[in-house]
């Protein structure tokens, strides 16, 4: 009975093989992806940084700008700057987040100058990854023009260069432009039961 389940399982995972193999052998284009991660479910950003994990593994330079949650102490800040500095550079715009800063104004400015420092970071040559983290908020609150970021990403980014945007309520214009599209969906989270962010898991 375990022989001919065996025989089965192989099979079946041969003819998979075969399938996947005849896909694969036209994916042979490489471009600069433009990413998107959104939707009110926990790991947009997390995924942002697994990313700029792997490009660190794949000796790739890459960049961080971050929007919004400005002072906040992550685990991922203090590590990319105390041991990753050279393969990530790491800029921080802004003072936190709308509820607390309560100065649209100076969220606006702050939101401004780090789009500034996004386009210089995409567009240097060495650069190969830029994570612009939660800027879809600064972009739902129109700290910053949806129609000026689509067009510089789609006219002006590097050709081999990628760029992911994290943040809730994605804009459809950048969901229409980006390559790769993720939505978090939230299902459970302990926030709702009176439990704070915990380092390790949300910081």
């Amino acid at each position: 009975m375990t022989d001919d389940i065996n025989a089965a399982h192989n099979a079946k995972m041969k003819r998979i093989k075969a399938q996947r193999d005849a896909l694969m052998k036209h994916k042979t284009e490489e471009k600069g992806l433009i990413i998107v991660h959104t939707g009110d479910g926990k790991g947009k950003s997390s995924s942002g940084f697994g990313m700029i994990m792997r490009c660190i593994g794949h000796g790739m330079p890459c960049a961080v700008v971050q929007f919004i949650k400005g002072t906040w102490v992550t685990g991922e800040k203090t590590l990319l700057r105390e041991r990753f500095a050279d393969e990530c550079r790491f800029f921080v715009s802004g003072e936190g987040f709308t509820w607390e800063t309560q100065d649209r104004e100076a969220d606006i400015a702050a939101a401004q100058n780090g789009w500034k420092i996004a386009k210089e970071q995409i567009l240097d040559p060495e650069i190969q990854f830029v994570l612009l983290d939660e800027i879809n908020i600064a972009l739902r609150y129109d700290y910053l023009d949806i129609d000026e970021v689509v067009d510089f990403l789609l006219t002006q980014k590097p050709a081999m260069t990628h760029v992911c945007l994290t943040g809730r309520s994605a804009k459809p214009e950048l969901i229409e432009a980006a390559d790769l599209v993720s939505e978090m969906k939230l299902v459970k989270h302990p926030f709702h039961d009176g439990v704070k962010a915990q380092n390790g898991v949300e910081m």
